[in-house]
């Protein structure tokens, strides 16, 4: 996941400040970059990398940066480097896998942080004027629109039930900052989708929202914690097509593996709870418990069903702890 440096967005996409009521060259300076190096022996190299780059958001003057958690899990060093250049180290301070989301916080001092003040992403309706910003300045900020306020579903354990899609995308969307139409901050940059057929395809970012962040944040500073019950996890990639979801991969060692399930079964329901696609199967488990309740599917092998019992875990355990510096 390494960042190129030598990149732009193309000029008639960048936002123009005459078009904002807002101060555009001021809020993009909370901007900043990171850059995270990871063990190879952590869990998440293989889909991840050893090397991270992306960008984070300064939400407060102490040097605390908001993130896409996927930027700095399991990792060992952390750099950050601001709007004027200037680098310092950072250190994780949570990540929240429900959200997404990860903290950072800045080890050393950075003077004239510019802070970005966190928006009602709630508000944010379909059709609304936004920038989507990735460190850099305007030269790699794109001016975008809210193309749909709707869940999403990933295929790793993830459900977000309001996320924020933008247009046109952004080039480097991961940690890029998303200011609404009152320069706010609205969410923060995960992924890039693609909508449509083959002969009229749109490219969209998919942006998760801060109101979920908003109640547990400052629980997450103190704590590193969100201090809601532990979402279950199983270890289990899923995968969706028209007839049913199935079981992609899994994680080494992880409960789903331990309990017998294999790739290519079929999950037919979840606590006798027929389940037809991503988003019903992890709202499915989400209902059976926290993390450390037993998880009952139906699933079809081959031409035989059988019922697998598994034992959710809490993802964390599973990760490398961040390095104190």
């Amino acid at each position: 996941m390494a960042d190129d440096d030598d990149w732009e967005v193309p000029e008639p996409f960048r936002p123009e400040a005459a078009e904002f009521r807002w101060p555009l060259a001021q809020r993009l300076r909370s901007v900043a970059s990171l850059r995270a190096l990871v063990p190879p022996d952590a869990t998440s190299v293989p889909a991840l990398g050893t090397e991270r780059e992306g960008s984070g958001v300064w939400i407060d003057a102490s040097g605390l940066l908001l993130t896409i958690g996927y930027l700095v899990i399991e990792a060992e060093t952390i750099w950050i480097t601001d709007h004027a250049g200037r680098a310092v180290q950072g250190t994780v301070l949570a990540t929240d896998f429900d959200t997404g989301f990860g903290l950072v916080q800045a080890l050393g001092r950075l003077s004239e942080i510019e802070v970005a003040p966190l928006g009602d992403s709630e508000a944010l309706a379909e059709g609304a004027a936004c920038v989507l910003a990735a460190h850099g300045g305007p030269q790699r900020s794109v001016a975008c629109a809210v193309a749909a306020r709707q869940p999403f579903a990933g295929a790793w354990e993830y459900l977000l039930d309001n996320a924020i899609f933008t247009a046109p995308a952004h080039p480097h969307w991961g940690g890029a900052g998303l200011f609404g139409p009152d320069g706010a901050l609205v969410g923060i940059g995960s992924l890039i989708m693609q909508q449509g057929d083959g002969r009229k395809r749109v490219d969209l970012n998919m942006v998760v929202p801060v109101a979920p962040l908003l109640p547990v944040l400052e629980t997450m500073r103190r704590t590193g914690s969100t201090g809601r019950p532990l979402r279950p996890w199983l270890g289990l990639y899923a995968t969706e097509d028209e007839e049913a979801v199935g079981v992609g991969s899994l994680a080494k060692g992880g409960p789903a593996e331990r309990a017998g399930l294999k790739p290519d079964d079929r999950i037919i329901a979840v606590e006798g709870e027929k389940v037809s696609d991503l988003a019903g199967l992890w709202a499915a488990v989400r209902r059976a418990g926290p993390a450390g309740a037993r998880v009952r599917m139906l699933v079809r092998r081959g031409s035989r069903e059988m019922e697998v019992a598994i034992t959710s875990a809490d993802r964390a355990r599973s990760l490398k702890a961040p390095r104190l510096h």
